[in-house]
């Protein structure tokens, strides 16, 4: 079977075509001097979420290290009440930015 028979047939084109092909960015015009642009209000409270969250350490390596002892050592115990106290929290904090993010 021959390749280049069957990618001729599905079109005519081969893979040493040599038709130039638009570039991302060619013939838009460029933008005026006076165009401005405005951030939504949600859009600047991504902004300020993103910048927080790259403030915050990733992983605190030392807690992670005592925890890992602990659960070698079966000292380790899951306080269910404070997890789901926690998670209950972290809800009503989530509701009250999205109501009040809601309105501005």
């Amino acid at each position: 079977m021959k390749i280049e028979g069957a990618v001729k047939s599905l079109g005519g084109l081969a893979a040493n075509d040599s038709k130039p092909r638009p570039q991302s960015g060619q013939g838009q015009a460029a933008p005026a001097a006076g165009d401005k642009v405005q951030i939504s209000s949600l859009s600047s409270s991504l902004q300020k979420a993103e910048a927080a969250i790259s403030a915050a350490p990733v992983v605190d390596s030392q807690r992670v290290a005592e925890i890992r002892q602990a659960i070698s050592e079966g000292r380790f115990k899951v306080d269910a009440d404070r997890i789901a106290d926690g998670l209950l929290d972290s809800v009503r904090e989530f509701l009250g930015d999205a109501r009040s993010g809601a309105g501005g």
